[in-house]
């Protein structure tokens, strides 16, 4: 029987790939720091591990790690988050790793430089692909002459973040050092970047690599829906086919040699009505569950590749197909959206897949639920959360 252990439960994208494997045969362990967790409610679950806090103590949890796979002999081991992902494919921890199980995943120098939007947004400029205007700021002396010489409204984006965290939207220039200083004590020298205007579609792109940075898989859905509703992680989204944002896409990872999965946004700019490179997710992306819906299963796909070198392309998949967070994210949209009761597609619509709720495996639901009181009086999960 094929073993994995897929990290970081709490989250909907772990919760996709452990119903991916446990619905081919597999023994899925699903773990994270504590009991409530989306992912660890899954009937597909053979294994619940509770380890150690990776924030709080990073020894204790590599030592954990180490026990359970000793113990567990597992095909390929899964870590879901960014820096649970990062600290795995250090030197020294992936050497450790790797005596026991399979990391297919980029290296952690490298996954570092795809999550730095800095680097991101001037390597694209380099190489001739379309980024909003974007200002990287060495020194809080360079505000003066940016303020002036910018177009409003702008946003200041943490270097390094997911989601909406610490993205703040600048009206007019008497703001920008203000809002650069609040944004600066919680994320050192963020990047200040253009608006693109309102009535461009955002699109995100997923990805997987082999071994030598070649594409094995690629898929593109369009955002419908995001909490906060201004912008952030999609709470409703469609498959969809468009050519020019797939082949930016992949050129640009390929580029970077990339191994492994990644995720990469574009928004259409309406002035010019072309693809703007938001950012880069160099991980497993939260809309994940669509993605399998759609037919191409990216964790299974990640499995293979590990386990026989390489991999045929896999590179159709249905369009059409729709796919939400309803809870709370839909949920959250529908409240803080004054248009909630026009909303296109309808929101009561509950004929839509979603990434958790599911009549053949309906405890997640429980896991989402209870998780939310982790949110509510738990530190490091505030902190995940808020960044």
């Amino acid at each position: 029987m094929n073993r994995v252990l897929v990290l970081d439960g709490m989250w909907n994208k772990s919760l996709a790939a452990v119903r991916s494997f446990g619905r081919k045969g597999f023994y899925v362990t699903a773990g994270e720091r504590t009991r409530l967790a989306t992912a660890i409610f899954s009937k597909y679950c053979s294994r619940r591990w509770i380890y150690s806090s990776p924030v709080l103590s990073q020894v204790n949890f590599l030592t954990d790690l180490e026990a359970e796979l000793k113990a567990g002999r597992y095909d390929v081991i899964f870590p879901m988050e960014f820096s649970t992902q990062v600290l795995l494919t250090e030197v020294a921890n992936r050497q450790m790793i790797e005596k026991y199980t399979r990391l297919p995943f980029a290296d952690a120098d490298l996954a570092k430089k795809g999550n730095d939007k800095a680097f991101i947004m001037q390597y694209a400029r380099e190489r001739g692909i379309g980024v909003p205007t974007t200002y990287m700021v060495n020194d809080i002396e360079q505000l003066a002459v940016i303020a002036k010489e910018t177009a409003y409204p702008v946003l200041i984006k943490p270097r390094n973040s997911s989601g909406s965290r610490g993205i703040v939207y600048v009206k007019e220039k008497e703001e920008l050092l203000t809002l650069y200083l609040k944004v600066h004590k919680e994320y050192p020298f963020p990047i200040i970047q253009e608006y693109i205007p309102d009535g461009g579609d955002v699109y995100g792109v997923g990805l997987l690599f082999n071994f030598q940075s070649e594409i094995r898989a690629s898929f593109v859905y369009k955002r419908l829906r995001s909490h906060p509703v201004s912008g952030g992680p999609s709470t409703l989204r469609e498959s969809v086919k468009r050519e020019d944002v797939r082949e930016i896409a992949g050129l640009f990872m390929k580029s970077l040699r990339w191994t492994g999965v990644a995720h990469v946004e574009f928004k259409i700019d309406p002035r010019d009505r072309k693809p703007k490179l938001l950012e880069v997710n160099p991980r497993f992306w939260g809309s994940l569950q669509l993605a399998v819906e759609s037919g191409i299963d990216f964790p299974f796909l990640l499995f293979r590749l590990a386990m026989e070198g390489d991999i045929e392309p896999v590179m159709d998949y249905n369009a059409g197909v729709r796919c939400r967070w309803l809870i709370p994210g839909d949920l959250l949209h529908f409240i803080k959206n004054p248009e909630r009761l026009r909303l296109k597609p309808n929101f009561f619509d509950f004929n839509t897949k979603d990434d958790i709720i599911s009549l053949s495996d309906p405890m997640p639901v429980i896991g989402r639920l209870s998780s939310v009181l982790m949110f509510l009086y738990d530190k490091e999960m505030k902190h995940l959360l808020h960044g």
